[in-house]
């Protein structure tokens, strides 16, 4: 019955629910490996090799060239993806799941920002209220939660790594756009990790901590995730519209939430809930501005 129900789901949307799974099962597995005392950027190498050895292969499947064309382009591109991904691997080892997930969503505003700045796009009106809803929101995520006992905020360095994440994540999808007319998606996914493998070890340096078997197959498993997540994200964006794609994404937030609560024991508190509803709602007004303005 569930098998026929889940069939009778529009395909775009079932790659939606596998990014989601994917990228929320990822975070969980980054949380879960930092509290066995593996540092961060030896999980962004494990995360990486994996992720290189899964791309070269589709690389070479393709008979592409492996270098792409721009590969000044790219190798910003791959640059600026190894810092965010570093901030965000941070924030998700010392935040709890739901609140970390959650700060990646202001990437809109920094989107809409450096679209501004480098392509001239005009901001307009639904985007000015994303950009003031989400910051409203994060104001309530990071500040102190004034109906918990304790009233204890988040840490102001994880807050602040978060951020620069979603701003890094931000500029990294608008270089993406513009090698998208010149490079196949492989070869733009494969520049990742040949930059964030070399420079997380060289991060690393003697803080490297052998790993345990349990522990190893939970390290292949955030690159096995990471690339589950991205290859159905990849998917829906051809099955669906980008606008429409976005909206449903934001199933990963349950996702998150439900492992936080299974795993983690984590619940979030009032605050959160209140800045999660402003961020998602200023996020789907843009991408409702996008379709009317496509449509």
């Amino acid at each position: 019955m569930i098998l026929s129900a889940f069939h009778k789901v529009p395909v775009g949307i079932r790659y939606v629910l596998m990014s989601a799974a994917g990228f929320a099962l990822m975070a969980t597995l980054v949380k879960l490996v930092s509290e066995q005392g593996i540092p961060v950027f030896e999980i962004v190498a494990a995360r990486c090799l994996v992720s290189f050895v899964i791309s070269y292969a589709d690389v070479k499947r393709k008979g592409i060239a492996v270098f792409g064309h721009n590969k000044k382009l790219l190798f910003a591109r791959g640059f600026i993806g190894t810092l965010a991904l570093m901030c965000v691997y941070y924030a998700l080892a010392t935040l709890p799941l739901a609140e970390a997930t959650l700060l990646q969503y202001i990437h809109p505003v920094f989107t809409a920002l450096l679209a501004l700045v480098f392509l001239g796009e005009r901001v307009n009106n639904y985007t000015i209220a994303c950009i003031f809803l989400s910051l409203s929101g994060l104001l309530f995520i990071a500040g102190a939660d004034l109906l918990s006992v304790h009233h204890q905020g988040l840490p102001t360095l994880s807050v602040a790594l978060a951020l620069l994440g979603a701003m890094g994540s931000a500029i990294a999808y608008v270089i993406v756009r513009r090698l998208s007319k010149t490079e196949d998606s492989s070869v733009i996914i494969l520049y990742f990790p040949m930059i964030a493998f070399p420079l997380s070890v060289l991060l690393l340096g003697g803080d490297f901590v052998m790993p345990s078997f349990d522990v190893l197959i939970l390290l292949i498993f955030v690159g096995v995730f990471t690339q589950a997540g991205q290859f159905g994200l990849t998917k829906a964006m051809q099955t669906l519209s980008a606008g429409i794609a976005s909206a449903y994404s934001y199933i990963q937030l349950v996702f998150t939430v439900l492992l936080g609560w299974l795993v983690f024991s984590e619940v979030p508190v009032m605050t959160t809930w209140a800045g999660g509803v402003l961020i998602i709602c200023g996020a789907l007004i843009n991408v409702y501005g996008d379709l009317k303005k496509k449509y």
